[in-house]
């Protein structure tokens, strides 16, 4: 009789704590659809939003050939024109802004004097397809996203590489190495912060994956955790998982979807969170970009 009612007892309290992180998380929602604030729709189509060690953001009006900085004292201002057409960005350890440059499917480093170093051109003579978007890892090497999506802009009409893949730059190096070709059009990717998981979304399939990162940078073991795919991703410090589309989805790392934002544009491309205390969460959307508050804090 002891045993069965230290057995009820146990469950009560389990439901109790359950229903408790229900509540907790129904009355402290990561957002507020209404403070969804439009910071600006002077541009073409926004891309590659990234964080430097400030807070402040940088991102792509790719079709327009120019990186924009947005700062944590709300000033919106051009960065840089000849960017290279830019799409991806991420900032390195040292400051510089790593950008997927799409004119000639090149990776650039910007330095803050905005020179220009060029990092990856070509894969045993052959152009990649387009570097699409980008993560790096702790050791500053360089994960990033290669589908084909035809420019206006290229003399080329077909690729010169048959698939669309996920390569790895070693840091210094100049090379390339696949560590993914199980995508059929790879573009939106994150990893965690601790190095040990890559998200890899692949637009054709409209799935995300998850890959384990190896010591030697390569992937094994995808996993499928979305049914969506993703122009771009971002992660909050509790794991969740935020993808672009149409409007933005916020799911846990299960796959669990927990919020969506609607954002009123064609479509979402990318987005990251920043501020000087990484709680607003920056959307690029189609002309536009866009802010909200958050409860959440971003990684990146």
């Amino acid at each position: 009789m002891q045993a069965k009612y230290l057995s009820m007892k146990k469950y009560l309290i389990l439901f109790i704590l359950i229903s408790v992180s229900l509540f907790t998380s129904a009355q402290n929602p990561i957002f507020v659809q209404d403070s969804l604030k439009l910071i600006s729709s002077q541009f073409k189509f926004t891309e590659g939003a990234s964080v430097d060690q400030h807070g402040n953001i940088f991102f792509t009006d790719q079709p327009n050939d120019k990186i924009w900085k947005y700062d944590t004292d709300g000033k919106l201002s051009l960065y840089m024109e000849k960017s290279g057409r830019a799409n991806g960005t991420h900032f390195d350890q040292k400051g510089n802004l790593i950008v997927c440059a799409d004119e000639n499917n090149q990776i650039w480093s910007i330095d803050k004097n905005k020179k220009i170093t060029v990092l990856f051109n070509d894969l045993e003579g052959k152009k990649v397809n387009g570097p699409n978007d980008i993560w790096l890892d702790a050791k500053g090497g360089i994960y990033f996203t290669d589908p084909y999506y035809q420019r206006d802009y290229w003399t080329r009409k077909t690729p010169e590489i048959d698939k669309q893949r996920v390569y790895y730059i070693s840091k210094g190096k100049k090379q390339a190495i696949i560590v993914a070709e199980d995508v059929l059009k790879p573009n939106g990717i994150v990893g965690t912060p601790d190095g040990k998981y890559l998200y890899i979304a692949d637009m054709e399939s409209n799935k995300t994956y998850r890959y384990d990162i190896q010591p030697d940078a390569k992937l094994k073991n995808q996993t499928l955790v979305l049914n969506q795919n993703s122009d771009g991703m971002t992660l909050d410090s509790d794991g969740n998982i935020y993808v672009t589309g149409k409007g933005v989805n916020i799911y846990r790392p299960t796959g669990e979807q927990i919020g969506h934002i609607d954002v009123p544009e064609e479509w979402c491309g990318n987005i990251c969170f920043g501020g000087k205390d990484r709680n607003i969460l920056f959307i690029t959307a189609s002309k536009s970009l866009y802010s909200i508050i958050t409860t959440a804090r971003g990684v990146e």
